[in-house]
């Protein structure tokens, strides 16, 4: 049986008869050239993150953290000997990833990393169930990629994440009473210098009225995994560190207007962050805690700006 193509050339019409046979095998062929590209990528996957859980594993103090990522890592190996029996290919580990994740540990924590890697795992599950009638074997290797969730929540609880409301509370009480201070401040002088001054200066008072209150409150709680004092620092850190970013608009421009704009949107950028940090690293909605505090936060910056607009107006401030 053959089959007949219609092809244009030059406005020209021609046919073109190939077998059905010729064309079948071509199919074939492409399909299988497919499903290899994915296994060599699935391979590569493998390769890498056996080194990515190596290097983490020489990044914790914890010895009982070292064995299970150390087990993963001999593991995520044996699946790539596996598929390099299939492919028949060596491959390279992708560097870039692995350095990505080593230095994600160092900064935000060994949890955020692997949260952040774990997500990843619901593409690799289905490839597994896609590959399995041909390979049967990707289903017991399925099972142990399984198998390391189960491991790693035991040390999903990282250190910083004890400390998380420490820094909710430095953080969310500057960015909801500092955008509704600056907004404030700006429709009541319209001066950027004393705007930012004053803002600042009220900063680092507050910065160390929170540092202690994280403290007293962190010593009411007495949970053994927190240090009171350890819990005031991230406090008032993260208080300063907020107000800091918030103010700096005031001090580089001269339109105070402007300057509340780009504060306003420095508001959300460090709601989006930490958000996006706690969503990860506590596998949490991040959507929903991200619109909950960028509402308060704008909604008391339109109170205050409003209140600015009265004291002026009423008391007639001008400066």
């Amino acid at each position: 049986m053959n089959v007949r193509f219609f092809l244009r050339k030059s406005e020209v019409w021609f046919s073109l008869t190939i077998p059905t046979y010729v064309l079948t095998l071509n199919v074939e062929y492409f399909l299988i050239t497919v499903q290899m590209d994915k296994i060599f990528k699935q391979q590569k996957h493998e390769l890498t993150e056996h080194y990515i859980y190596m290097e983490l594993a020489s990044l914790t103090k914890d010895e009982e953290n070292k064995k299970i990522l150390s087990e993963i890592g001999e593991q995520e190996l044996e699946h790539y000997e596996f598929w390099k029996t299939v492919t028949g290919k060596e491959a390279e580990p992708d560097q870039k990833r692995i350095r990505k994740y080593k230095r994600l540990a160092k900064t935000f924590g060994l949890s955020f990393a692997l949260r952040l890697m774990e997500r990843g795992e619901a593409d690799a599950s289905e490839f597994y169930d896609s590959i399995s009638g041909v390979h049967p074997e990707a289903l017991r290797i399925k099972q142990d990629e399984e198998n390391h969730e189960e491991k790693l929540i035991g040390i999903l609880n990282d250190y910083r994440l004890n400390y998380a409301g420490a820094i909710v509370l430095g953080l969310n009480d500057a960015l909801v009473e500092f955008t509704g201070t600056l907004a404030g401040l700006t429709f009541a002088f319209a001066n950027n210098l004393i705007i930012g001054s004053t803002g600042l200066v009220m900063g680092v008072a507050a910065s160390l009225s929170m540092a202690a209150s994280g403290y007293l409150a962190s010593r009411e709680d007495e949970v053994e995994e927190t240090n009171p004092i350890t819990s005031a620092i991230y406090t008032g850190s993260a208080y300063i560190i907020t107000v800091v970013f918030l103010v700096l608009p005031y001090f580089l421009l001269s339109n105070p207007y402007m300057a509340m704009g780009i504060m306003m949107a420095v508001t959300i950028a460090i709601i989006a962050s930490y958000t996006y940090y706690i969503s990860v690293a506590k596998a949490i909605s991040f959507k929903k805690r991200f619109v909950e505090m960028a509402l308060i936060s704008i909604g008391v910056a339109i109170i205050s700006f409003g209140i600015g607009y009265l004291i002026k107006h009423v008391f007639g401030v001008d400066v």
